[in-house]
């Protein structure tokens, strides 16, 4: 075999052994925490990567996770009223990262002892004083896993809007919240949060995500 061959089968074999070593899993080696507040901490995680290199990451933890599930409920609430079309209700509210207004589905921190659908009619009657029955959960599942551990519990809610406790609902929030509340219906959804961005509002992706889904879905 000429050296250019010999090359050329060394070059091979050690592709080879590359390709093998990032077959297997990264693994999670430890976390240090640089600094904690209320709220949240921020944490330097060390881990392998496929080929049993250690490398460092960065990730935001929140600090009121009880240990038993994921840290919050995001709610997706339908209301149904007779001779109407179907509506989602929508929250608005300063969000001070984005300094801009995020437009959101109802949502929030699950309480210790509190189970996804509890804070899910809890959150969504303090936040927008409606009433509602959970219809499905998700597992818990990631907002922005390259930057927080945060997971959520996705809780659909179905609002009966004839009966009188949802006829003229009223919030309950504390004094840190301002939220304004309003309905849209299905089959402009998209079209209403790209109306809101043009403004100026950020939309939280999930409810994007979910508007996108709608659109697909009537296209089928």
């Amino acid at each position: 075999m000429t050296s250019a061959g010999l090359s050329g089968a060394k070059r091979h074999m050690e592709d080879s052994g590359d390709s093998e070593a990032r077959t297997g899993r990264s693994q999670h080696v430890r976390n240090e925490e640089i600094a904690k507040a209320k709220w949240l901490s921020l944490n330097e995680i060390t881990y392998k990567d496929p080929t049993g290199k250690e490398r460092k990451w960065e990730a935001v933890y929140r600090t009121t996770n009880t240990g038993d599930g994921a840290d919050a409920v995001v709610v997706i609430p339908i209301i149904k009223q007779s001779q109407k079309k179907d509506s989602l209700i929508l929250v608005k509210q300063y969000r001070p990262p984005l300094k801009a207004y995020s437009i959101e589905f109802p949502a929030g921190l699950i309480d210790k002892g509190e189970s996804p659908l509890e804070c899910a009619v809890r959150e969504m009657k303090e936040e927008t004083g409606y009433t509602g029955i959970p219809k499905d959960c998700s597992p818990g599942i990631s907002l922005d896993p390259g930057l927080s551990s945060s997971t959520v519990n996705m809780v659909t809610l179905e609002i009966n809007g004839d009966v009188p406790e949802n006829s003229n609902p009223q919030q309950h929030q504390d004094d840190t919240e301002f939220i304004e509340v309003f309905r849209v219906p299905k089959d402009e959804f998209l079209a209403t949060l790209n109306k809101c961005s043009a403004k100026g509002d950020v939309v939280h992706s999930v409810v994007y995500a979910y508007a996108v889904a709608l659109v697909q879905m009537a296209k089928q």
